[in-house]
């Protein structure tokens, strides 16, 4: 075991924990070891904020396995220290997909279920939560239970999207999406404005299984919310030519480019960098392009391509915040991006997504509505003033936040905009009454109680 400085994937807000890795069959006694600050399992560490950080407590990095695929029904089972990644390579040569992705693979099962992660296609196949079958629990007693939709449901919905504070995910069943190729059918559309691009994902999301807008938040007047909208889905066998029907579920995602460990300050990403990428991406973008091949890693995980690319904002790191408003309160969210467009705080990532209606996890973020997820310096003047005003305007629009890229927000706000916290608390409090499994975002949001 040894004492480790931690942090999201911003590289903000380092605590120090015992980070020891193990096996599944290592979690009772790893646990049983735990002090005051208690235990918590952490994935890939791909979570901005601190939900993955256990500051003076244990923090377990757990082993993947081995997927066991059962082809005929469509499903695998698989370890949660398993990463998508991994997965990946295994069922796409098979001919499958994961049911969600979010935009990176560098994620594992336990962590996508924690975080009941969500992609392009949430509108149409919800979040990762909605695929789950089964799942092995570690308690924090040491026993291990075996939940699903039938098999104590409560605890089953109250770990998905529970951050892993009801225990280790040791293991998971879930359905896969069949697909005819690794290729996907692309098609790319620039939109001049932002009432042109809720009117386009509007009427056209409905017809594709995924879609994302890129928008720029630097653009204002009759140009805000410019921006880049794609749809795509699995490309069939009749899409291809005949040179990719010869291997057309070849999958093979590679690293093109790694970023130093030390970027010069204040990072490559500011606000002047990022007004000229924003002009040369929009102005790159075809008007439209219809039926375009592309690869799944080019698709979904074109950041994937670049190692380390948070180093990007130098030595101090970056905050991603995402939030969701209902459907209806377009104007909320035009106010929000005019907000944003207006501050002096640049996003080099913004991206735009319809959510369909959210499952039954007390603590699941997707709710029917509009979600927008930006990147932005941690540097940034009034960073945090802005960010707790856009609090305001989410909240009182009805949406909420995302705990997974959380490294700001209050425990009000996390109780406003997640009236169902009471529920999940019960159920934690039933399974974990000493409150062995922590994490610094759990105690700094207040998680666990008063």
């Amino acid at each position: 075991m040894t004492t480790t400085s931690l942090t999201g994937w911003g590289r903000t807000n380092p605590s120090a924990a015992d980070l020891l890795s193990v096996s599944r069959y290592e979690v009772p006694a790893a646990v049983k070891e735990a002090g005051p600050r208690g235990a918590l399992v952490r994935g890939l560490g791909r979570s901005y904020g601190d939900a993955a950080q256990n500051g003076g407590g244990v923090v377990l990095r757990l082993s993947g396995s081995d997927a066991m695929l059962d082809a005929d029904a469509g499903t695998v089972t698989v370890g949660a220290g398993t990463s998508l990644d991994d997965l990946l390579r295994v069922i796409v040569p098979r001919g499958f997909f994961v049911p969600v992705t979010p935009g990176t693979r560098f994620v594992t099962i336990g962590g996508a279920i924690a975080s009941d992660i969500h992609g392009k296609n949430h509108h149409v196949d919800g979040s990762f939560g909605n695929h789950l079958l089964r799942m092995s629990l570690q308690l924090a007693d040491g026993s291990v239970v075996e939940l699903s939709r039938t098999d104590d449901p409560q605890l089953f919905w109250a770990t998905i999207g529970g951050m892993g504070l009801t225990g280790a995910v040791l293991d998971a069943t879930f359905t896969l999406l069949p697909i005819e190729s690794s290729l996907m059918a692309v098609d790319t559309h620039r939109i001049a404005d932002l009432d042109a691009l809720f009117a386009a994902m509007s009427e056209g999301d409905d017809h594709c299984r995924y879609s994302v807008a890129w928008i720029d938040l630097v653009a204002k007047g009759r140009h805000l919310g410019r921006s880049v909208l794609t749809r795509g889905d699995h490309a069939a066998r009749a899409q291809l030519s005949s040179k990719q029907l010869s291997d057309p579920y070849a999958y093979g995602p590679r690293q093109l480019v790694s970023v130093p460990p030390v970027v010069p300050a204040p990072g490559v990403l500011n606000h002047l960098t990022v007004s000229a990428f924003n002009e040369f991406w929009f102005r790159k973008a075809p008007r439209e392009r219809l039926g375009e091949l592309q690869s799944i890693a080019s698709f979904f995980h074109p950041l994937d391509m670049i190692g380390s690319w948070n180093r990007l904002y130098g030595k101090p790191g970056l905050v991603q915040y995402q939030f969701v408003v209902p459907f209806g309160q377009e104007a909320a969210m035009r106010r929000i991006i005019e907000r944003l467009s207006a501050s002096s705080v640049a996003s080099f990532l913004a991206v735009l997504k319809r959510f369909g209606a959210g499952n039954e996890a007390p603590l699941s973020f997707p709710q029917a509505g509009w979600t927008l997820a930006l990147d932005m310096s941690a540097a940034g003047r009034g960073l945090d003033t802005l960010l707790h005003h856009l609090d305001e305007l989410v909240l009182e629009a009805g949406g909420r936040t995302y705990f997974a890229k959380d490294a700001h927000t209050t425990p009000e706000t996390i109780r406003r905009g997640y009236p169902r916290l009471a529920e999940w608390q019960q159920v934690r409090q039933r399974v974990d009454p000493h409150q062995v499994w922590q994490s610094d975002l759990g105690r700094r949001l207040l998680l666990a109680g008063d």
